[in-house]
């Protein structure tokens, strides 16, 4: 149809605009092939093996393997021999030269929310990319140590549910493209969208409650406590345990994700990755006038100090996230709040 923007007229037109965008285009046109292929393997669910470990393909074509592994070498495969130099991956321990001559950085969460699969929830695929200078410091799996932020060229998240879509920003907004199945291309859905900032939702895993800071604790129990408590609203509390889905339901619909450090081992210091999940949607959030931080400090200021490095993560309508970092530099009297979980008997005054 005439009046339909394919993601490749997209970016055609991106690129026209400004002549040295020609490798970012093609590297987010790669990303977005390999994503069809993805989206026609999950829904292929006959394929799909649940196991304690992981959720596996068994078929012919991939024999029996952990479809994280599969998206993994999907990607890869379908950035080789591109501008992409550097290919970083939640599914391989150090990032891998593809092209040491090349100019760009892909870090890449090829299956977010794996563990949805086997209960039919979405999952997604998450992206960034860098720009490098090979000519003055050779490429290595270093590369993306000390990266910021605001260094991203270009940032999207894929979503595999009911619709696969793309949620895309080259740093001129942040727009929403959907996969139409039949001609195997992403047209765009939604241009320029802006996080809706009535919506009084938010999304937490409210079974670490005694694990979080009184900061967070707080920030729960005013919304918990609804109109007779400090917020004098009511509030929906969402957890779809799978960061896509969460994030797609706030560009679309407004409210505030979080996912913050708490006492449990292995969780001082958050538990999303900060180069390839946290990142991207904090680009993502912000080009649609939201807020991402790690609770308190802007999440596009931190620098990379560690391939895996995992962050705390709060991002949303850009009030609601400021008034989260408000709860930390002035901690609730916990005395004084209305727990989630207060204590309760069976005979009470």
């Amino acid at each position: 149809m005439s009046g339909e923007i394919s993601l490749s007229r997209h970016l055609n037109t991106w690129n026209r605009a400004q002549l040295d965008r020609t490798d970012i285009a093609a590297t987010i046109k790669r990303i977005a092939s390999a994503s069809i292929k993805l989206a026609q393997i999950i829904a292929h669910s006959a394929f799909l093996v649940a196991n304690e470990d992981s959720v596996s393909i068994d078929s012919e074509a991939f024999g029996k393997k952990s479809l994280a592994s599969r998206a993994h070498q999907l990607f890869e495969d379908a950035l080789r021999n591109t501008p992409v130099g550097l290919l970083a991956s939640q599914e391989i321990e150090q990032a891998i030269l593809l092209n040491k001559q090349a100019s760009l950085g892909v870090a890449i969460d090829p299956l977010d929310g794996s563990s949805n699969i086997d209960t039919n929830l979405s999952v997604g695929t998450v992206f960034s990319i860098f720009s490098f200078d090979p000519g003055s410091t050779p490429l290595s799996s270093d590369s993306f140590l000390n990266k910021i932020g605001t260094e991203q060229v270009a940032a999207g998240f894929i979503v595999f549910g009911p619709q696969t879509t793309l949620t895309l920003t080259c740093g001129d907004g942040t727009h929403i493209f959907s996969l139409d199945q039949t001609r195997g291309e992403y047209y765009l859905a939604r241009e320029n969208i802006q996080v809706p900032t009535e919506q009084r939702e938010f999304a937490i895993n409210a079974s670490n409650y005694h694990y979080w800071d009184k900061s967070i604790r707080g920030y729960v129990d005013d919304c918990i406590a609804g109109q007779a408590g400090p917020r004098g609203a009511d509030f929906n509390m969402r957890w779809a345990a799978s960061l896509v889905a969460e994030a797609y339901r706030i560009f679309v619909r407004g409210g505030i994700f979080l996912y913050p450090r708490d006492s449990r081992p292995g969780y001082e210091n958050g538990r999303l990755r900060l180069l390839y999940e946290a990142f991207p949607i904090a680009l993502l959030i912000e080009q649609a006038g939201g807020a991402a931080t790690d609770g308190e400090k802007r999440l596009l200021d931190l620098a990379v100090t560690d391939l895996h490095q995992r962050v705390p993560l709060v991002f949303g309508s850009k009030d609601k996230v400021e008034r989260v970092a408000r709860y930390y530099t002035n901690p609730p009297i916990e005395a004084n709040r209305y727990p989630l979980f207060e204590s309760r008997t069976l005979l009470r005054n």
